[in-house]
């Protein structure tokens, strides 16, 4: 792709609002498309939301940089749900991010943009972040691939916070191949997918339930003798993620919420008062007991390569859904970011016409992860759904 087809793509499917702005860059070279959380040199980051200065970035973030010196170009600055703090990327002022599979539905948060601009074919891949499943959530909503690189990975100078205890960056592309070699363009990590060998998978027992229809029978499909193993507790991990989430986010914007509670969307604002009111030693015992959960979580993985779940409970919902479809699309994803281990979600077979669901493999390490995903990928071209 170049930067032309990228920006004609863009402007014809412009009622998708997977863009918030357009770089005036030219040049050839593999074009990408960053998620308006990133500092892109010449361009305003809004971070989704319109309090940050309306002032351009003066340098780019290494991330960027990086891209940039393995011959990347940048074709945009993608919308996302407010300050990445939400699951379904309905912005209040920048619009609505629509499912490019079904626009009367979302296309996931909080990396909505990037996901679609990668779907509807606006860039060759797309940088998103990731603090509670903001990668994960629109790749498997949108039906492509999404990796959340090991915690740390990645430097996150430059991009706008959610929670910094928890922030992580990654590409969502078409295919898993794809996502290795632009996560080797972001990084110093050189990951090869050449060779790829059978991995050792397993469920986490009572870990998988309240699955919707379309996703309960692509996991059926994908699962089936699939062995189970003990695990962390789901739930725990979950609370955990959220509790530092809700904290590490309110501290960020708390004298805005102060001075300009106005200029947030409902429910970003919502989540922020919700996040002001945890108790000092909430906090305390969340970040207590997270290295203890994290070690149990590494003691776990010793006799399997990875881990395989459903990215998301249930497919993408309408755009006029409420709060309820939050959980319901964090359940699989939150838990990983509180352990911090890389995940690939890309898609599963579904019926001709229906609409994506995706699944995740969590690993241990990001080259180990993304061959077992790849495995899987060639894997499941032989399902018939």
């Amino acid at each position: 792709m170049d930067l032309a087809e990228a920006r004609r793509q863009i402007e014809e499917r412009a009622h998708l609002h997977a863009f918030i702005s357009t770089s005036a860059e030219e040049g050839a070279g593999t074009v990408v498309a960053v998620k308006d959380l990133v500092d892109v040199a010449g361009m305003v980051t809004t971070a989704g939301g319109v309090i940050l200065p309306n002032e351009p970035a003066e340098r780019d973030a290494p991330v960027v940089a990086a891209i940039r010196a393995r011959g990347c170009v940048i074709v945009g600055k993608t919308n996302l749900h407010e300050f990445a703090f939400g699951v379904t990327s309905v912005n209040p002022h920048y619009g609505a991010v629509l499912n490019p599979h079904d626009p009367s539905r979302v296309a996931g948060g909080s990396s909505g943009g990037s996901a679609v601009a990668v779907a509807a074919g606006m860039c060759d891949w797309a940088i998103g972040t990731d603090t509670g499943g903001s990668i994960r959530i629109p790749a498997s909503l949108c039906g492509v691939v999404g990796f959340k690189p090991a915690l740390g990975s990645i430097d996150v100078t430059g991009v706008v916070p959610l929670a910094w205890s928890l922030d992580t960056v990654g590409p969502i592309a078409q295919d898993v191949a794809a996502a290795a070699k632009a996560y080797t363009q972001m990084s110093d990590d050189p990951v090869s997918v050449v060779r790829v060998d059978r991995p050792r998978l397993a469920v986490p027992r009572g870990w998988v339930a309240g699955l919707d229809a379309p996703t309960a029978a692509a996991w059926r499909l994908v699962s089936s003798g699939v062995p189970e193993v003990e695990f962390v507790e789901r739930d725990q991990l979950f609370r955990i993620g959220l509790t530092i989430l809700l904290v590490q986010a309110a501290t960020y914007h708390r004298h805005w919420v102060e001075q300009f509670p106005e200029k947030y969307g409902s429910d970003v604002l919502a989540h922020l008062k919700r996040g002001l009111a945890i108790l000092g030693t909430d906090l305390v015992q969340a970040l207590r007991d997270q290295p203890r959960l994290i070690a149990a979580a590494e003691d776990a993985m010793e006799k399997v390569d990875a881990l395989l779940l459903p990215a998301t409970a249930i497919v993408a919902p309408l755009v006029g859904a409420g709060d309820e479809v939050r959980e319901p699309l964090a359940r699989f994803t939150r838990p990983f970011n509180t352990t911090g281990q890389p995940v690939v979600a890309l898609p599963a077979p579904v019926p001709r016409g229906a609409l994506p669901v995706g699944m995740q493999v969590v690993g241990r390490t990001n080259a180990d992860t993304l061959r077992a995903a790849l495995w899987l990928e060639r894997e499941w071209q032989n399902l018939t759904p």
